[in-house]
């Protein structure tokens, strides 16, 4: 049976990095396809790593004039194929605002049809805007209204970008339990670099932390925000 994700969150979430992440994950075990719904912001977005996605055989479906000097935010009509065809995974990675989510709504009733659908809310702690609960629920209820598209679950990806620790997960953690009081929504995905995912992992096991607001680890690497050595060798 077909999955598919559709991935939400505020700027700064991380939700594009998760995508791509997530989408090389599915080709693993079978085709992909992503689709870049982010009409919005110009820049961090997954057609950026077009060259990568097509190495890796992931189908990719972007804005027609997306990373042109052409500001028209624009969809290809061939994007509702994704809902018909035959690909395992389908990855929907959308942009990070009310604005952003309305390319979502056109599609509602396709979206209706689908058996295995998953819109994960992605939430970073450690960004200004998403740090507390009310913030989460303001901009996601907003989201929500604009998508047509009711959330299913979340995904922590608290993080600093290279600073990131344990303690940062596990703020996120944290957050989760609170969303969890106001929402009933559990956590679908903890994610961040592995060796701090693990550090926190151990603590969680220890300390008896709750798995439904941990949901399953992913582990993910940096394909947006690159360190000097990975930007000196891809560039940007």
């Amino acid at each position: 049976m077909k999955k598919t994700y559709v991935l939400i969150g505020n700027y700064g979430s991380g939700k594009t990095e998760i995508s791509l992440n997530l989408a090389l994950e599915s080709r693993k075990k079978g085709s992909t396809v992503l689709v870049d719904l982010d009409i919005i912001n110009p820049y961090f977005r997954s057609t950026e790593r077009k060259d990568m996605l097509d190495e890796h055989d992931i189908q990719l479906f972007s804005p027609i004039f997306a990373m042109t000097t052409v500001e028209v935010p624009s969809l290809p009509p061939d994007i509702y194929s994704v809902f018909i065809d035959n690909h395992d995974t389908v990855i929907f990675d959308v942009g990070g605002d009310p604005a952003g989510a309305i390319a979502l709504g056109q599609y509602k009733h396709h979206f209706d049809t689908l058996e295995d659908l998953e819109v994960l809310y992605v939430v970073n702690a450690i960004r200004p805007f998403t740090k507390e609960v009310d913030m989460v629920l303001d901009m996601m209820e907003k989201i929500k209204a604009c998508s047509r598209l009711n959330i299913t679950g979340f995904v922590n990806n608290s993080n600093i970008s290279y600073e990131t620790t344990k303690e940062e997960i596990m703020r996120g953690y944290e957050l989760m339990k609170g969303l969890y009081e106001k929402t009933g929504i559990e956590t679908r995905m903890t994610t961040g670099i592995e060796e701090q995912l693990n550090e926190f992992m151990k603590d969680a096991e220890a300390m008896n932390l709750d798995k439904k607001f941990i949901g399953e680890t992913m582990p993910i690497k940096r394909y947006m925000h690159r360190d000097w050595e990975t930007f000196s060798e891809y560039g940007i």
